[in-house]
C-alpha cells in the first residue's frame, strides 16, 4: 500500500495516539468516516447526473 510497511504504519499510529490522545481518536475517526461517506454519496450523484445527461443526448440523436 503505496509502499508504506507494517512497521511504517505502527510508527504513525503512535505518533496520532500520541498527539490526540486515547479520547480524541474515536472522534476523529467519527468524522473521517462522514467525510468518506459524503464524498462517496456526492460521487455518486456526480456519476447518476452524467448518465442522465447521456440519456437525454442519446434520445435527442435518435
Amino acid at each position: 500500500m503505496f509502499g508504506i510497511g507494517t512497521q511504517e504504519i505502527l510508527i504513525i499510529a503512535l505518533v496520532i495516539l500520541l498527539l490526540f490522545g486515547g479520547k480524541k481518536i474515536p472522534e476523529l475517526m467519527k468524522g473521517l468516516g462522514k467525510g468518506v461517506k459524503s464524498f462517496k454519496e456526492g460521487m455518486n450523484e456526480l456519476d447518476d447526473s452524467v448518465k442522465k445527461t447521456e440519456e437525454k443526448e442519446k434520445d435527442k440523436g435518435e
